[in-house]
């Protein structure tokens, strides 16, 4: 009976695997301590499902390049039907919640796939960008709205300003 041939040792699979699902997880965290809709676990399993695919792929594709590509075309394609699942507009349509966490999805796919290839100086660049426009972006929206608009308060991310009274 004839396997498949696995072209990657077990390990490189194993770190592949678990460096994709950890990053993940690290910009899902931001998500979850801002309160979003999906945070840890879901850009874990995002993350690692992109992985998956990719080193699956590189192991029953070999060096046919054209068909991992489709492979990775495949992914970044069905990946937002997901990140669509967490953006909401609001009830009176002026403004939609959930495109940052909807972008998060998407590139923990990409860095999914990144880290499935093997990709590892990619994968970090990409994982301290994301981090810092997460992180330090949110900051920056709000002293630039503040700026604009002095009048106006934010108590939370996920709700509109405020005005002062």
């Amino acid at each position: 009976m004839n396997g498949p041939i696995i072209t990657l040792p077990f390990w490189v699979t194993l770190v592949r695997l678990s460096v994709a699902t950890f990053v993940g997880c690290l910009i899902g965290l931001d998500r979850e301590l801002c309160g979003k809709p999906a945070g840890m676990r879901t850009h874990g399993l995002v993350a690692l499902g992109a992985s998956l695919i990719t080193v699956a792929s590189l192991d029953l594709a070999g060096a046919e390049s054209a068909a991992v590509l489709r492979t990775v075309q495949g992914i970044m394609a069905g990946i937002g039907f997901l990140g669509g699942g967490v953006i909401i507009r609001d009830e009176s349509h002026q403004s939609v919640h959930g495109l940052t966490t909807a972008a998060s999805i998407w590139v923990v796919a990409a860095l999914g796939i990144a880290c499935g290839a093997g990709q590892w100086a990619t994968s970090m660049i990409a994982v301290a960008i994301t981090l810092g426009l997460l992180v330090l972006g949110e900051k920056l929206e709000k002293k630039l709205k503040l700026k604009r608009d002095p009048t106006v308060t934010h108590t939370s991310s996920t709700q509109p300003p405020t005005p002062r009274v």
